[in-house]
């Protein structure tokens, strides 16, 4: 080990430049002289955004990797489906309003949304039941060969992962940075929850190891996913896997799919990319026929 100082070790002296106690703070203090992976500015400018994706899909993927996960069955869903109790004590606070105010037009709107909810509620209770299922197939809980993955949030995501998590199974959550604050549910396992910037990079690891898609009742997200999807599996961009969705009265109104048939903006075979069920069980079964028919390993 030296004693002595090397010369880059020590700035120079004062006797050689009496303003050097100033001049090198300057320097230490411009952005340009900060490590690149410890300068914020540099990180989050336009021009880093590549490097920024990439690490955005590393660091789910190690860890992902890391856990054993082969295979995953994405659920998409509402996060705005409550599970039973919780939509009936909503509905019970609003009707007490309604009882003060019975003319009241905007209570009497929430009224009929309440309602809805309450209905949609069994939802909820199927998406957890789907969550079991997926959590005991295979060798039993401990098998992380085929985990569900949710989008992380309440609601159906909520359900599908808190299934897996009644039965001591492994599951997977992909919350995403809002501008307004996010919660991931609390039945994702913590070290299989993951939050992403990049909303692109996050669908990239919903399909990248997906072996079917199951979809309940939902909104705007649920349908750009669902979409998206479909067309990646229609244009060969994404294997084929079986597409569920779940309720069939609730997408039949949803969306009408004879009519995009009859108009030819879609082809006949186009309807034949997913199936209509009604429940967990049902779901279950055709995923399993699916890859019986195919002669394809799910696990």
């Amino acid at each position: 080990m030296r004693r002595k100082k090397q010369p880059w070790q020590k700035p120079k002296s004062l006797d050689e430049e009496p303003n050097v106690k100033e001049l090198i703070k300057k320097i230490q203090q411009s952005p340009t002289y900060k490590i690149a992976f410890e300068d914020e500015t540099f990180l989050h400018s336009g021009i880093t955004r590549g490097i920024r994706l990439e690490l955005d899909y590393l660091k789910a993927e190690l860890e992902i990797q890391k856990h054993g996960i082969k295979n995953t069955i994405i659920v998409f869903g509402s996060a705005r489906i409550k599970e039973h109790k919780t939509a009936l004590k909503e509905l019970k606070a609003i009707e007490e309003k309604i009882a003060k105010e019975p003319n009241n037009r905007k209570l009497l709107r929430e009224l009929y949304k309440a309602e809805r909810m309450v209905g949609k509620s069994i939802y909820y209770d199927d998406a957890r039941e789907f969550g079991r299922l997926v959590g005991l197939s295979g060798s039993g809980a401990k098998d992380a060969r085929l985990v569900i993955m949710t989008g992380g949030g309440p609601g159906i995501m909520e359900a599908a992962n808190r299934g897996s998590f009644d039965v001591g199974a492994k599951s997977i959550g992909l919350n995403i940075q809002l501008p307004h604050e996010q919660f991931p549910n609390p039945y994702i396992t913590p070290e299989l929850c993951f939050q992403f910037h990049y909303f692109a990079i996050r669908k990239m690891h919903f399909l990248n190891r997906a072996k079917a898609m199951v979809v309940y009742p939902g909104g705007f997200g649920t349908l750009d996913e669902l979409f998206e999807s479909l067309t990646l599996i229609q244009t060969n961009k994404s294997d084929m896997i079986p597409v569920v969705l779940v309720g069939k009265k609730y997408w039949q109104k949803t969306i009408n799919f004879e009519f995009l048939k009859d108009e030819g903006v879609i082809d006949p075979s186009d309807i034949k990319l997913f199936k209509f069920v009604d429940n967990a069980k049902e779901a279950w079964e055709y995923i399993l026929q699916w890859y019986k028919k195919h002669g394809l390993d799910l696990f």
